[in-house]
């Protein structure tokens, strides 16, 4: 008689094959994995307990789940100062980077359909954009996701606790529910809590301000708007303000896009400026007042010569900058050290406390994009839960910011790679280019470019690409993974490009800074 047996996966070379036919089982695998945590788990209620239902945090509660723990993940949102509050899936779902892109795109498609009239449509000049449609648009289609994500997380098996937790010791959460508090024990945890953004210490700025928790869904046009912060979430939001018809006006303390590379950032800040969105440089907001008639009296001081100013607005966002959510936590009781409002981890994103864990927003001095939560957030339930050791790489991530002329790149700035090998050992190709489908509507091609950062010598390693012009998101990820494998300027500049692309443009870079050569193209087919 001859024998059919299903093993674990894990297990099935070691068996006697003799007389018997074995078929490997990954579901057993998961089982015997199941098995070992049980005899583990000792009186916990849960092998993992992830506090925050972000991009991080469900990423990987949902990959335990996938390799045979039993996880709860906790979520609770604190409506803003001006009552904004939202569902399941964090920052990025719901206030963050889906609804910035929609209404990104929004503005994008008025400048196409003016555009059109150039290409031979005809159009309504009289057209304008519905903001309170667009709002209702964003915010149903963010509901939907909402409601995608709760059903993925029930039919993974993972038990969403709509509740604040907070930890009572270093196994044990209180969690804070509309029916009550409920005591939560687990093996291990992962905070992954996120940031919020942060308002500044002056009269009205709470009473009267709005931030991007609350733009996307504002009951009424913003007008006028003062957006006080030159990060890429200010100049997201004028960026998008302006391409829909209203008048933003963007603050700037000291620089634009901190931690970007600065010529970039100079070119994205022209850029804005030519379509007509004015900055008040170097300057800090003072008071902010609220008139009889509704509208905003800012009070503004120049840091440069002290002098003293106010305007009116409609709507006053402030994007200053976020801070993590670590205040409600009581991470001292379960001695979790802090940096400042952020948790510092290790290269395994453990903290202090060997089975406390930290993914996304939360953690010390690591980009806070969407997909480096996810994709650490995974990494991490592997390694704690399918024996992987593979760890989150966090350099050459490659990042885009949605401004109406759109900047992207991956790996070092230009100053940081100055900083890092010297100025001597670096060489800087860069070009200016003319994308086609410019040229019919006129549209300006003044702040069109790239650059490829590079090692000046050897085999001339790409450390940094920067990209400024349409869909600079799609450029650019291809490059990154390019970047991830080690691409060397030769490489780059033997690669025939897709012709007419604004993507190829990296493909045709021959003129170096050193040079002092113009790198503004004469043609764009030879």
């Amino acid at each position: 008689m001859h024998l059919f047996e299903f093993v674990p996966a894990s297990l099935a070379e070691a068996q006697p094959s003799e007389g018997r036919s074995i078929y490997r089982s990954a579901y057993l695998d998961i089982r015997l994995r199941q098995k070992k945590l049980e005899k583990e788990l000792g009186n916990y209620d849960y092998d993992l307990v992830v506090i925050g239902g972000g991009s991080g945090g469900l990423a990987c509660a949902k990959e335990a789940v996938a390799h045979g723990a039993r996880v709860a993940c906790l979520d609770f949102v604190k409506p803003t100062p001006s009552g904004t509050k939202w569902g399941v899936g964090g920052t990025c779902v719901n206030v963050g980077c889906i609804p910035k892109k929609l209404m990104h795109q929004a503005s994008l498609l008025g400048e196409s359909v003016h555009e059109a009239a150039a290409y031979g449509w005809n159009v309504d000049e009289k057209i304008k954009p519905d903001w309170s449609k667009l709002v209702t648009s964003v915010q149903n289609h963010i509901k939907s996701v909402n409601w995608v994500t709760r059903v993925d997380l029930r039919d993974k098996k993972v038990e969403y606790i709509n509740g604040l937790g907070s930890f009572v010791d270093s196994h044990t959460l209180s969690a804070k529910l509309k029916s009550g508090d409920r005591t939560i024990t687990a093996q291990t945890f992962v905070i992954a809590v996120g940031g919020r953004p942060r308002y500044p210490n002056i009269p009205g700025a709470v009473e009267y301000g709005i931030t991007s928790d609350d733009i996307f869904s504002l009951d009424r046009e913003p007008g006028k708007t003062l957006v006080v912060g030159a990060g890429y979430i200010g100049l997201e939001c004028a960026g998008f303000l302006k391409g829909l018809g209203y008048e933003p006006t963007v603050m700037v303390r000291s620089i634009v896009l901190r931690g970007f590379d600065q010529q970039m950032a100079g070119l994205v800040a022209a850029s804005m400026e030519e379509r007509g969105i004015p900055f008040l440089r170097k300057t800090v907001p003072l008071s902010v007042e609220k008139q009889p008639d509704g509208k905003l009296l800012v009070k503004y001081e120049n840091t440069e010569t002290g002098e003293v100013d106010s305007d009116v607005f409609d709507t006053v966002l402030w994007a200053i900058g976020r801070k993590g959510l670590v205040e409600d936590l009581n991470l001292q009781n379960a001695g979790v050290m802090t940096q400042k409002d952020k948790i510092p981890v290790d290269s395994e994103e453990t903290t202090n406390v060997p089975h406390i864990y930290a993914v996304g927003d939360i953690i010390y001095g690591k980009p806070e994009l969407t997909p480096v939560a996810v994709l650490a957030g995974r990494l991490l339930a592997r390694r704690l839960y399918a024996e992987s050791d593979l760890r989150m790489d966090y350099a050459d991530v490659a990042t885009t910011v949605f401004t109406p002329l759109e900047y992207a790149c991956v790996g070092l700035s230009e100053e940081d790679a100055v900083k890092a090998y010297g100025a001597e050992e670096i060489e800087v190709f860069h070009g200016y280019y003319k994308p086609t489908e410019f040229f019919i509507p006129q549209k300006s091609v003044r702040y069109c470019y790239v650059k490829a950062v590079a090692q000046r010598t050897g085999d001339q390693r790409v450390y940094g690409l920067h990209y400024l012009g349409p869909v600079a998101g799609e450029v650019i990820q291809g490059f990154a993974a390019a970047i991830k494998s080690g691409l060397t300027i030769p490489t780059l500049m033997n690669t025939v490009g897709i012709h007419p692309t604004t993507a190829e443009e990296f493909t045709r870079l021959s003129i170096t800074k050193r040079s002092g050569l113009d790198p503004t193209p004469a043609s764009c087919c030879s």
